[in-house]
């Protein structure tokens, strides 16, 4: 097979992948749509297998195509880093893929970039933001060169690198808080509780907690962002479990109050990488600024 298979046929799946249209996959590469069209044909054909669902909104992969997409990105990055071998670059050049949590990127993470960028101008950093499996599912497809998570995932395939301790509390508004000390947090049964959903570890860990405290949560909503969180609670629907470091001006404020909980939460968010995961010279410089930064 590998005789018949052509870095360009990868260029389109990696494309078509991620853009989910044939149209945009091919204004992203510079080509006609019928280019990509035969690129992908190509590659189902070499490789015996269906590798897209095509609907009318757009396309899918089948189960071939997602196992196929681990080996495409491989060979993306073995060409990047192949290219910055033999140019035997004097400073780092080329893109990071990382994906982390919102609120880690917003108040811990981003002074790192802003100095790395400054630092490191040739270097494009890719930044998504993901809840903890998506995090953890991107690193193991190898998608992402690295992931930032809350806590070590605890996988033998994935390397994790301690970065930062991080106190998580419960948050109300003051309205509510006040209810909660006059008649306990049993109170909490009937109001809602907010999250970035069930894939957030700050989710999964809440729900422990409040059920051994007798809370059981039958109303829940998810919202995708930290201050759309915050935002909700302080206007008095519900509560939150959120990073404590993410509110302290609301709190000095008093617009968000603690919830009487005696358990301390905290997580030590650290950086995953694929244990097989060959690194470019580009990325493990940003590993190593990274981890002395921290």
């Amino acid at each position: 097979m590998i005789h018949l298979l052509e870095g360009r046929y990868f260029q389109a799946f990696i494309a078509l992948l991620e853009e989910k249209s044939f149209s945009r996959a091919a204004e992203r590469l510079g080509y006609v749509q019928s280019t990509v069209t035969t690129h992908i044909q190509q590659l189902e054909k070499i490789s015996g297998q269906k590798l897209f669902h095509r609907y009318p909104r757009g396309v899918e992969p089948t189960e071939a195509g997602q196992v196929f997409a681990k080996y495409a990105y491989q060979y993306a990055h073995l060409a990047q880093s192949l290219g910055e071998s033999m140019a035997k670059l004097e400073q780092p050049s080329g893109t990071v893929n990382l994906r982390v949590q919102e609120s880690f990127f917003l108040t811990s993470l981003l002074p790192f970039v802003q100095e790395y960028t400054r630092e490191f101008p040739n270097v494009k950093l890719h930044i998504e933001q993901g809840a903890h499996q998506d995090i953890v599912n991107g690193a193991l497809d190898y998608a992402l060169d690295f992931g930032i998570v809350p806590a070590n995932p605890e996988r033998h395939d994935l390397l994790f690198y301690p970065m930062k301790e991080e106190t998580i509390v419960f948050v109300t508004s003051g309205d509510l808080a006040g209810k909660v000390e006059r008649e306990g947090v049993q109170l909490l049964n009937d109001e809602l509780f907010i999250s970035n959903g069930m894939t957030c570890l700050y989710h999964t860990t809440a729900i422990d907690v409040l059920k051994e405290a007798g809370i059981t949560v039958r109303d829940a909503l998810e919202l995708p962002s930290l201050e759309m969180i915050k935002q909700m609670v302080i206007c008095g629907r519900g509560y939150a479990l959120v990073p404590e470091i993410a509110i302290t001006k609301e709190l000095g404020a008093g617009v968000l109050k603690r919830l009487p909980f005696d358990a301390e939460m905290s997580f030590v968010h650290g950086l995953i990488v694929h244990r097989n995961r060959e690194l470019s010279y580009t990325a493990r410089s940003f590993q190593e600024e990274l981890l002395n930064f921290f």
